[in-house]
């Protein structure tokens, strides 16, 4: 028996615009059919990550999440300011040695980490 990481699903306030933000930011599509109650962003390729699903709940985020995604990027300060035109918000900055990434909120305030690569 095995087992693959199929997916991550997130709630949200409107699964639609959270959607919409990630597959931006992912370079991915949104898959036909996605309203405010239900939306998956698909994975290209299995080395493009999992598939997103985003699912409409009716309370309101109100603490740090327990998982959040971690992206990489060659370009970092191009890719900080392409998120922030996005509509993410920054919420943290740190360096540790050479280590150094940026804490997100995406549209919804689901927080993720952009990593200097």
């Amino acid at each position: 028996m095995s087992t693959t990481f199929f997916g991550a699903s997130f709630d949200a306030a409107n699964a639609a615009r959270t959607a919409h933000f990630w597959a931006t930011a992912l370079g991915r599509q949104v898959a036909a059919g996605a309203d405010e109650n239900d939306a998956v962003v698909e994975a290209d390729d299995p080395a493009g990550g999992p598939r997103l699903s985003f699912h409409r709940v009716p309370e309101a985020k109100t603490t740090k999440n327990r998982f959040h995604p971690d992206l990489i990027a060659d370009d970092y300060h191009a890719e900080r300011e392409r998120l922030l035109s996005l509509g993410a918000t920054e919420l943290n900055e740190v360096q540790r040695g050479t280590a150094r990434w940026t804490t997100f909120a995406d549209v919804e305030g689901n927080e993720f980490d952009l990593i200097a690569g």
